[in-house]
């Protein structure tokens, strides 16, 4: 009984923890930074640049994407639609992340 209450517990405080400390896009001048992985879509004339500096994953597209970002066990760390330009989120926590943004996924270590 007391490890049910006890995996209760620090369920909650997990799920607590990561609703308060969810991170936010934020739009940046910063497009030098993004240079690390580019992918282009089948008719070549619209790209999205994934780039990590300084533990900020940073986006850049010339249209409207949606984004999400997950952990490597799948839990959702954010998702925003994100207008055309380049954006940045900042991950407090080190480690392994998957960045899904329209039909591009990529593995991005932080």
């Amino acid at each position: 009984m007391r490890k049910v209450i006890a995996t209760i517990m620090l369920l909650l405080l997990s799920v607590a923890v990561a609703s308060v400390a969810a991170p936010k896009w934020e739009s940046v001048n910063a497009s030098g930074r993004v240079a690390a992985l580019t992918d282009y879509s089948s008719d070549m004339t619209d790209s999205i640049e994934v780039g990590v500096s300084d533990g900020c994953i940073y986006v850049s597209c010339a249209r409207p994407v949606t984004v999400k970002v997950f952990t490597i066990l799948g839990q959702l760390i954010s998702q925003e639609t994100l207008q055309a330009g380049t954006h940045r989120l900042r991950i407090a926590s080190k480690g392994i992340y998957i960045l899904k943004a329209a039909d591009v996924t990529r593995r991005v270590t932080i």
